[in-house]
């Protein structure tokens, strides 16, 4: 009895339930972090300044008020999602070294960092489906895909996100936590966090991978599905030139379908099996995976989309 309660306090004392985790910057490179926090700050004012300047123009030209445009319009705002949402926790760390964050600020962090790569996917589904349409059926596409279509498949979008994300965040609420807390980089990622946890993560984990099932394992069949049927449709009945043209449009879209989907992979696999690698290389990974789509999907649709080149020029000469 006595030595049972001996092993309790000796538990309590190094586990929580309300831990302290701390983030991580750049491992091995602290001493040049304000110099490493430039590139950063040129990074986010790319994200939120291209992503905000396409947003903009796509709300306000009545031109653009096309679905291929309203589509692009959801992944931009979810690019700012993804931006704003580490931007706080990783400049901090560069500029301040504040790296402590506590289990209920990080599950907050984590219920928009993760739900707007969820909802990220689910647009990029979209945007292939509204792809598909285009070309295999441009006669119905207006009919086909309509405001009020649109908009159903984004509130389907959202739902599915918080139906997904709510369960998995909740999950981590009765963890018990060892005391020292070291997170693997500069913001709360869910795998990471499980990790630490002392007590039983079964639960954690399974709901992870269903989660993670239902988002990229359907979400990236259905746009491989839909590119296959494209190019089945297109080469039935089209001429070389009509087929440049069609896989011109679909380029801007291809472009952004890669760079969300090889830098997640990338991370996945760096966390799973990369136990081995240098730290530093974990937490560049892990800062490429949510800056790239951010950085490159605004300069991809200006330069690849006519219309949204023209609409930004005219933006411009204007003021």
């Amino acid at each position: 009895m006595l030595q049972n309660e001996h092993n309790r306090e000796i538990l309590n004392n190094l586990t929580s339930t309300f831990p302290t985790f701390l983030l991580t910057g750049i491992p091995g490179l602290e001493s040049v972090h304000a110099w490493i926090s430039i590139a950063f700050c040129c990074l986010y004012a790319i994200a939120l300044s291209g992503n905000s300047v396409i947003l903009f123009v796509i709300t306000t030209q009545k031109s653009l008020h096309e679905p291929m445009y309203y589509f692009l319009s959801m992944l931009t705002a979810t690019d700012l999602g993804l931006t704003v949402s580490t931007m706080s926790t990783t400049l901090a760390i560069l500029w301040f070294n504040a790296r402590e964050i506590s289990l209920d600020t990080c599950i907050i962090q984590m219920f928009f960092l993760h739900g707007f790569t969820f909802m990220e996917s689910g647009v990029l589904v979209a945007m292939a489906f509204d792809r598909y349409v285009a070309i295999c059926y441009p006669l119905r596409y207006t009919t086909i895909l309509t405001n009020s279509r649109i908009i159903q498949m984004g509130l389907l979008i959202i739902i599915r996100t918080v139906v997904l994300i709510v369960p998995l965040l909740l999950l981590l609420k009765p963890l018990y936590f060892c005391k020292v807390n070291v997170l693997s980089h500069s913001y709360c990622y869910h795998p990471d966090v499980i990790k630490l946890a002392c007590s039983d993560t079964r639960a954690n984990s399974i709901c992870g991978l269903i989660d993670l099932s239902l988002t990229t394992g359907v979400d990236t069949p259905c746009i491989v599905l839909s590119y296959i049927l494209i190019i089945s449709s297109v080469l039935s009945i089209a001429s070389p030139e009509e087929l440049h043209k069609v896989f011109s449009t679909c380029v801007s879209h291809i472009g952004a379908v890669t760079i969300f989907y090889i830098p997640m992979i990338s991370v996945s696999l760096v966390h799973r099996y990369g136990q081995s690698a240098p730290k530093v290389v974990h937490s560049m990974m892990a800062n490429i995976y949510l800056l790239l789509p951010p950085v490159l999907n605004p300069i991809i649709y200006s330069v690849k989309t006519k219309q949204i080149r023209r609409a930004i020029l005219r933006l411009l000469l204007t003021k």
